[in-house]
């Protein structure tokens, strides 16, 4: 579903990677790969600037090389996290937002990045297509970040489970609402 449609859109027109605003590029993520396993720190970027650059260029690519861009970037990935031992998955890394994980969290945030910006692109796939369970994960994931005294949730939203998601997520939904069924404010 995603490779077909992460960069035409439903008219088939090319859709430009600036549309993917929090994109990954294919060696951020490879980069903590290689932190964990060698322990030489090795950022997702060299710089804020860096990744907005990275994106910017990318937004010029045609979209036949924007879809090769897509799935070359998951095989350096895999090919890095096959190499890691039990003690390198628990190796601590820093993220582009600041965040020290442990390497174990770099699978969930390429298919967090992934899903969420398929979606994101416009290409007519809605967190209603997406995998209940991911939508589940998300859903946590979110709530854990931000807190549970700041973030919304059932019952204080009501709505499907992907509307919610999308809610949480910051990306267009409908059908949230309120415990008094009025149209949920959009959630910072």
């Amino acid at each position: 579903m995603l490779r077909c449609r992460v960069f035409v859109a439903d008219d088939g027109s090319p859709i430009a990677l600036s549309e993917l605003s929090g994109a990954v590029d294919r060696w951020a993520l490879r980069n903590l790969m290689h932190w964990a396993r060698t322990g030489e720190p090795t950022p997702m970027y060299s710089s804020p600037e860096q990744r907005l650059a990275d994106i910017e260029s990318g937004a010029q690519l045609p979209a036949a090389w924007l879809t090769a861009w897509f799935e070359e970037s998951a095989q350096p990935l895999a090919y890095a996290t096959a190499e890691l031992t039990e003690e390198q998955w628990r190796a601590e890394v820093l993220t582009a937002q600041g965040r020290t994980v442990p390497a174990s969290e770099v699978p969930w945030m390429r298919t967090r990045e992934v899903m969420v910006h398929a979606v994101d692109l416009g290409t007519g796939i809605r967190f209603a297509d997406l995998p209940e369970e991911f939508c589940a994960e998300l859903r946590h994931d979110i709530v854990g970040k931000r807190g549970s005294d700041t973030v919304p949730t059932a019952p204080t939203v009501q709505g499907s489970n992907a509307d919610i998601t999308a809610y949480l997520a910051g990306c267009p939904y409908t059908g949230v609402t309120t415990g008094d069924g009025a149209p949920a404010e959009p959630n910072p």
